[in-house]
Parts: structure tokens; sequence; C-alpha cells
């Protein structure tokens, strides 16, 4: 019998199909894996797709946040395991993927969060610095993606959503790895989507502005309000921002939206800021 002593179980069982604001769970009987789980962005989506009815495997490097994102979706009456695992190791990801399908009957949903970012053109930083932002970022999701697509077939459809930046857009100085990895990685998601169309498989791509994580330093209300003058809707983003469009693009109104490349930064990439 296969250990399970790394594997957290919460689960609040959901007795009815409305969502805590009292609408129908958009998400209601799916089964979503999150990558980059413990905070962030990835964090914000699968409290959002819990809170739609989706039962959440996550996965991120560290218990204790993955904890903290297993409390906030037991507040809300959701269904969520988690398990530490780094998205460079094919190894565990599979441990990932095999508890995702055991647990929870099978798998629907790919969230692609898990990211970092290393500052430096490419004679500031190290190779192995490179290495690691690109491998996160990239090869993370080729890895997880290829894992997960035998579970979905088995459903006969999924969805994977990939999340890029607007620096994978337009190119930036001092993130040369992170704009590489992130520009290959909307590249990637269309190749994925026509690759995997005929199997009834969406993918798709959203790619964040300025959010307000622990990514962005946001640490003084001087430098919020830089960021708000540089964006034309006048904030910088929140997370639920983006998890309300992975929630579209996970649901079945987005049935017919594959290969879409999703800004959602308020804007920003038209003034080239």
């Amino acid at each position: 019998m296969r250990a399970k002593r790394n594997l957290i179980r919460l689960g609040c069982r959901v007795g009815n199909k409305k969502n805590e604001s009292g609408g129908v769970m958009r998400l209601k009987g799916k089964v979503a894996l999150v990558t980059g789980f413990g905070s962030g962005l990835g964090q914000a989506i699968a409290v959002v797709f819990a809170r739609e009815g989706a039962s959440v495997m996550g996965t991120s490097m560290t218990e204790a946040k993955g904890k903290e994102t297993l409390d906030m979706i037991a507040s809300s009456g959701g269904k969520a395991l988690f398990r530490a695992a780094d998205v460079r190791r094919t190894d565990q990801m599979k441990a990932v993927v095999d508890e995702t399908v055991e647990n929870f009957g099978g798998l629907d949903i790919v969230v692609n969060s898990a990211g970092v970012r290393i500052n430096g053109s490419i004679t500031e930083i190290s190779e192995e610095e490179w290495d690691r932002v690109v491998d996160t970022n990239l090869k993370g999701v080729f890895i997880v993606s290829r894992l997960a697509i035998p579970a979905m077939l088995k459903r006969g459809k999924g969805v994977i959503i990939n999340i890029s930046a607007r620096s994978g857009i337009t190119g930036q100085a001092g993130r040369a790895a992170y704009c590489a990895s992130k520009g290959g990685l909307i590249t990637l998601t269309e190749a994925m989507a026509e690759d995997h169309a005929p199997q009834k498989i969406r993918v798709n791509c959203i790619c964040p502005g300025p959010t307000q994580t622990p990514m962005v330093d946001t640490s003084t209300p001087e430098r919020l309000a830089r960021f708000a003058k540089r964006v034309p809707l006048g904030r910088i983003g929140q997370p639920e921002d983006i998890a309300q469009a992975a929630l579209y693009l996970a649901s079945d109104e987005a049935s017919h939206v594959t290969a879409a490349i999703i800004p959602v930064d308020g804007g920003m990439r038209l003034t080239g800021a």
C-alpha cells in the first residue's frame, strides 16, 4: 500500500448546489488540481474553485502554506486535499495526480499557477537561476500537464489553465528569464490547445498584470500609488480578479473557448508601462 503520510486532508461536505452567495455552483462535481496552491494566485483560484463546488487537490513547496489555503477553503465549506511537491519533479507530481484520482475519482481541471521570478538580465543572473525560473514556470507546466491529460481522457474531456504574465506578452528589462519562461508558456498554450482539441481538452492562458501577491512589492502606500498610476483602470490587480477569470475558463460557460490568451491587467499592456 502506498504511503500517504504527506497528504493533508481537509474536507467539509457541500450539502447543496449553491455557493455562499446563493448562486448555482459553477464547478459542482468537478475535480481540480491547482499548483502554487499555498499563496498568491494559486491560493485565490483554489479558494474560488472550492467555493464553486469543485473538489480541489492543491500542491506547493511547503506544507505550512498549503495548510493556510486548506483552512481558507474549510471556512467556506469546500473540499480540498494538499500534498507538498515540486512541479519540476516528475515523480512527485505523478504522486499528486495519482492521489487526486484515487481520492476524488478523476481529474477535470488543471491550473498551472506555480511560478518564480528572479530579476536580472542574462549577464546578471546565473545559469542556476535561469534554470530554476524556466524549469518552474515552463517545464513544470509540461510535467504537470502530460501527467494529468491521461486522467482527463478517462473523463472524456478536460480543462488546462496556464498562468503566464504580462511579461510574457511584452518583454521587460531586468526580467530575462521570467519573460522567456512566460512568453514560452503562451505559445506552449497555443500548441497544447491545438494538439488536444480533438480529445476535448481545452487549454487557455491568463496573463496577469501587476497583482497584489507576495511576488509584487506593495509594501508601502507609495508603491501602490505608483502601480495605480500606471494602470488605466486605476488600481493594482487583486488575486480574486485572476481567480474569476480562471473560474470562467474552467466552467461550462467557456465550453467553446480554447487557445485563448487573456490579459487581466487593467489595460496596462496598452500603455507600454
